[in-house]
């Protein structure tokens, strides 16, 4: 499974995400991720790129990362997540195709069976399916591996940085509506939805592998590794690149410039993928004339 649909699934981890399986508590494991900066005479914006999905005792959430949070004024996410009955809502009211053929018909033979032995395998009945759009069910799959690999939601980074911010009281604003970032699936062509789809049950067999190498580079602060992996996945639905990735980085890179105009200080996360490879955020605020800079640790933390 590749990152970016690990990144852009989180919308609905709430409403479709297994839990992770009970286990021994794991000792903590040490984690480093990257972290940007953009400032003027009296504004400060910290980049920090999200993983929406964590297994349990990766300790991030410290050193420099936890300075930047605590001298912010501001949590910025790409989304406010809302409570579970109102987001399995919303999905239902965009997700489903009552009017059209069944899933499963829209997608070729061998597609189709590669489809329903990826749904079987991971315990999802495929039948259950048969009304919801294309990409209802890839994001689905996308989720489906991550409890059973050990990785739970509600170990996320915005998880926590939302009871962090709640519990210092800290404003928390959100760059994106639940409705918005569901409107960029399924406002999608069918043809990019079964794409979308294809692309996510071919991935599958690797999902732990290639998911464990991410989470590896985002710990590490390993930029340029996350971005070469991100990149191979793109290569399968480009069109959806420019929907889900793209475009929103243009528009988040448009926020961020507006919002130097008004000083105070900023902790924004969004999902690792949109600050690494061509075209990322930074990429994006560069072409608007505004500078980013990795944070070091001892930078911060030495103030």
């Amino acid at each position: 499974m590749s990152f970016r649909l690990e990144s852009l699934a989180a919308l609905l981890l709430l409403a479709v995400s297994p839990p992770a399986l009970a286990q021994t508590p794991a000792p903590e494991a040490g984690a480093d991720p990257a972290l940007w900066v953009v400032k003027d005479g009296d504004t400060t914006i910290y980049l920090f790129g999200s993983v929406h999905v964590l297994k349990p005792g990766t300790v991030w959430f410290d050193d420099e990362i936890k300075t930047a949070f605590d001298k912010s004024d501001e949590l910025v996410l790409e989304m406010v997540e809302p409570d579970q009955a109102t987001m399995m809502q919303k999905v239902a009211s965009l997700g489903v195709d009552p009017d059209g053929p069944p899933l499963s018909e829209k997608l070729e033979e061998k597609p189709r069976a590669a489809y329903i032995a990826a749904m079987t395998a991971n315990g999802i009945p495929w039948q259950a399916l048969e009304k919801f759009q294309p990409w209802m069910a890839g994001i689905t799959l996308s989720v489906a591996p991550l409890g059973r690999l050990g990785y739970a939601a509600d170990q996320g980074v915005e998880k926590i940085l939302t009871t962090a911010a709640k519990q210092a009281g800290k404003t928390i604003e959100g760059l994106e509506t639940p409705e918005q970032q569901l409107g960029y699936f399924a406002t999608l062509p069918e043809p990019q939805q079964v794409a979308f789809l294809n692309a996510t049950v071919a991935e599958l067999p690797e999902a732990e592998s290639t998911f464990a190498r991410m989470i590896a580079s985002w710990s590490e602060g390993k930029v340029d590794a996350l971005a070469a992996e991100m990149n191979a996945s793109l290569e399968a639905t480009p069109e959806l690149a420019q929907v889900l990735l793209y475009n929103r980085n243009a528009n988040w890179a448009k926020w961020i410039k507006a919002r130097l105009d008004k000083p105070g200080t900023v902790f924004m996360a969004v999902g690792a993928g949109h600050l690494a490879g061509a075209k990322d955020v930074q990429d994006q605020l560069e072409v608007l004339g505004i500078e980013t800079h990795r944070v070091p640790k001892a930078n911060l933390v030495a103030h």
